[in-house]
């Protein structure tokens, strides 16, 4: 039997896992939030494991705050580094398979090319130095698989595509950041994908020893944050003009990758997935919410 432990199990990631654990009926599911499991403890994820028999974890717990985390240093520290520390610990420990979520975030290099993972890593801020250390910490503890994504959303969970279509009730115009180049990735195909891993491994006796290491996913095609917003404006028949400006225009506490397109030809080839195209993707979880 394959048994998963979940983490970060409210977030969006956890929950379109959530969602899917009908479309997977030979894995057995623990998911765990904060309440449930205080990653932060050392103590208490030893105790939770040792009373387990978990064969894997995914850690989808993260300190997303991206601003925040210039301010609020320890806290992002203690959740995207130190707790994966020791999770990855427990995992080597308990002979459990890891898959760990990470980011775009940690590349912030000056490279105008998709990027492999053998991209140079040089983080800028709080939240993408802590990200880069949770992923070293990963892979020094543990046969962990590092999935690197960007620019999340789904269906569940606070999000860019749920605050463009509010946005867009209460104002005719908005400004759009332009020069910052990525690729929007839907939880819900970001879980499937996790998921098709384990199902990969389980099914032709690979082992998370042989294929650990990092690899990116995201949804096909690349973006601007400006296209974002008017593919989701069009897809909700949203009536607003949309003003393209540079990331100078929109200072941030953190700052932002320029360019963060990620190379998914090694996930797909090593573990044969079929990845969507983002504005498909866009569409599928738009025509979940809830209607006007």
């Amino acid at each position: 039997m394959t048994n998963i432990l979940v983490t970060g199990s409210n977030g969006q990631l956890g929950s379109e896992l959530k969602s899917l654990q009908a479309a997977y009926p030979d894995f057995q599911f623990t998911f765990s939030d904060a309440a449930d499991l205080d990653i932060t403890s050392e103590e208490k994820i030893e105790a939770v494991f040792s009373n387990n028999k978990f064969t894997h974890l995914i850690n989808a717990a993260a300190y997303t705050a991206v601003d925040k985390a210039e301010e609020d240093v320890a806290t992002c520290t203690l959740v995207n580094e130190t707790a994966v520390g020791y999770l990855a610990k427990a995992c080597t420990k308990h002979n459990i398979a890891m898959v760990h979520v990470s980011s775009d975030y940690v590349y912030h290099n000056q490279m105008n090319s998709p990027m492999t993972e053998a991209a140079p890593t040089t983080p800028k801020g709080v939240y993408a130095a802590t990200k880069l250390g949770g992923d070293l910490l990963a892979l020094q503890h543990t046969d962990a698989i590092i999935l690197r994504t960007s620019w999340v959303y789904s269906s569940f969970g606070h999000n860019f595509v749920k605050s463009m279509i509010k946005l867009a009730t209460s104002r005719p115009e908005l400004s759009i950041v332009y020069d910052q180049i990525g690729a929007p990735t839907y939880a819900n195909d970001l879980a499937k994908a996790i998921l098709d891993i384990i199902v990969f491994t389980n099914q032709d006796s690979q082992d998370f020893t042989s294929l650990k290491g990092i690899y990116h996913y995201s949804n096909e095609g690349i973006s601007s944050w400006y296209d974002f917003a008017r593919s989701i404006f069009k897809i909700t028949n949203k009536d607003i003009k949309l003003n393209a400006i540079l990331s100078e225009q929109y200072p941030t506490p953190a700052q932002r990758p320029t360019y963060s397109v990620l190379d998914k030809a090694k996930i797909k080839s090593t573990f044969e997935l079929t990845i969507p195209h983002w504005e498909q993707s866009l569409e599928a979880c738009i025509n979940l919410l809830p209607k006007d």
